[in-house]
């Protein structure tokens, strides 16, 4: 079983940790039975958020019976002390463990530092001191962000999306996580669902020093890691034509399915409509096409242009544009 140390924490995750926001889109039973299952296949390093809804619940039924043998990450959002807070104690609670390895700020705006006014960093050395959390993490999507936090040296490990779709600034900030001994969580290992093949990517990363966070809410999802946990898949030269004809379908503007841009004032579905011309030929085309979806998809015509999803795209994306782009190329579908 391929395993990484995440830095200076010292801690050795197999190359295969849980993601689990997916987990929250399905119900508690099966949810708790996906879990256990990664658990005793030898998955022993899992990653949630406050913000993932009951996702750190799941996660405390499915596992506190296993606490000790398992390395748990959750993030925060707030951007005050008192929220600050107020989450640590509610996960700690949900997740039924006295102590989180690895705590993160969650896609902040700005990188949390000791006196710059919020009192955040200083909240999180608290928490360490107590021993409510052992490692201090940052998440994020900006890449200036994302080195900013590793040149510091206040962070523990960083997580960061990372697939084959990456360019030579995201493999350069790999290489300058290793040099600072910052862990490398690599979040979109399969671009939000964009990357459809399971071996192609585990070859791919496995050239990284990257720990993959695979986000999975399906069993057929799991059986593919697993596979490549047991027998790891070779970067091949026909793996690598593929990985490139890859880049090449996907290449330019394209959303992430990340969320950050919504809740959408027009009740748009922002992460699934703005990618549907992608997902429409990257997957069978019939699930996308019925009566809830394309109800789902002619809310775009409400959208107001009101530049909100814009603004918070991380990645710079002129959202409204892309919707309008994706619905007319839809309808074609339908015809």
């Amino acid at each position: 079983m391929d395993t990484i140390r995440l830095g200076r924490t010292g801690l050795v995750v197999n190359k295969n940790g849980f993601g689990a926001l997916p987990v929250q889109r399905v119900d508690t039973a099966a949810a708790c039975a996906l879990l256990r299952r990664a658990y005793e296949s030898g998955i022993n390093y899992f990653d949630t958020a406050r913000a993932y809804t009951d996702s750190e619940e799941k996660l405390g039924l499915a596992l506190a019976d296993v606490r000790d043998k398992i390395i748990l990450s959750t993030k925060t959002m707030s951007t005050t002390v008192e929220g600050f807070w107020q989450d640590l104690h509610t996960s700690l609670a949900l997740l039924k463990t006295d102590h989180i390895d690895i705590y993160q700020f969650h896609n902040p705006d700005f990188c949390p530092r000791p006196d710059d006014g919020t009192g955040l960093y200083e909240a999180m050395l608290e928490a360490r001191e107590k021993g409510m959390i052992r490692f201090i993490g940052f998440t994020n999507h900006r890449l200036a962000l994302a080195e900013e936090a590793v040149r510091s040296g206040l962070y523990d490990t960083l997580q960061f999306p990372f697939s084959y779709l990456a360019g030579e600034k995201e493999e350069a900030l790999v290489r300058l996580c290793a040099e600072k001994d910052v862990g490398f969580i690599c979040m979109k290992a399969l671009a939000g669902g964009l990357i459809t093949d399971a071996k192609a990517a585990y070859a791919y990363l496995a050239q990284f020093p990257v720990a993959p966070i695979w986000g999975i809410q399906r069993e057929s999802e799991l059986d593919d890691f697993l596979a490549c946990q047991n027998d790891a898949p070779a970067l091949t030269g026909e793996r690598l034509a593929f990985i490139e004809s890859e880049r090449t379908a996907l290449a330019g503007e394209f959303c992430r399915g990340c969320g950050y841009c919504e809740p959408c004032p027009a009740g748009i579905e922002i992460h699934t409509c703005a990618r549907m011309s992608l997902l429409l030929r990257r997957s069978p085309t019939a699930g996308h096409l019925t009566e809830k979806g394309q109800a789902m998809m002619q809310r775009i015509e409400g959208c107001t242009g009101c530049g909100r999803c814009k603004a918070k795209c991380p990645y710079g994306l002129d959202t409204p544009n892309l919707l309008r782009r994706n619905y007319e190329d839809y309808k074609t579908f339908l015809k």
